[in-house]
């Protein structure tokens, strides 16, 4: 049991309910709160994120996305470590020492719907964007035509 210093009065509160999943799409957000915790079997650790939407319809509402680093499937690491490299390319920090140097910066993801399974009903699944580094650089303007350079003055002789 536990006991309220002051009655709880929900009347002027409005209740939480279930968030529905956000439609597929690209969306910009950034990471609020992040933490490593213990796996259920607790053999291994994920990097927890919660997201939020900074623009748009959804602003505001949060997604959540976990990182398995420490696990005892090499290719599951591999996917988690290659996630949060693209996490850091699509924020701009490319070296961290603490996931709170990713917390509050911009970046784009892509949202997609995963149909329900096993139970549990559908769920966002979310891709970090990485800014295209490779695109080919503006077509340059073509340089004015070269002048014609002068011929140079016979140099002045005093002789004559």
């Amino acid at each position: 049991m536990a006991r309220f210093d002051t009655a709880f009065d929900a009347t002027g509160i409005d209740p939480t309910t279930g968030y529905d999943v956000i439609p597929a799409g690209k969306y910009r957000a950034q990471i609020v709160e992040s933490e490593m915790r213990v796996t259920r079997n607790g053999m291994g650790q994920f990097l927890w994120l919660m997201l939020e939407i900074i623009e748009g319809q959804y602003q505001g509402r949060k997604l959540f996305d976990q990182l398995n680093l420490v696990n005892s499937n090499p290719q599951t690491v591999e996917i988690a470590q290659r996630t949060l490299s693209a996490i850091c390319h699509a924020t701009g920090k490319l070296q961290v020492n603490d996931s709170t140097d990713l917390h509050l910066v911009p970046l784009t993801i892509q949202v997609a719907v995963k149909p329900p399974k096993d139970g549990y009903s559908e769920k966002n699944s979310i891709r970090y964007l990485v800014p295209d580094k490779t695109a080919p650089a503006p077509a340059r303007q073509p340089a004015p035509p070269a002048t014609q350079a002068s011929p140079a003055a016979a140099p002045w002789n005093r002789n004559s």
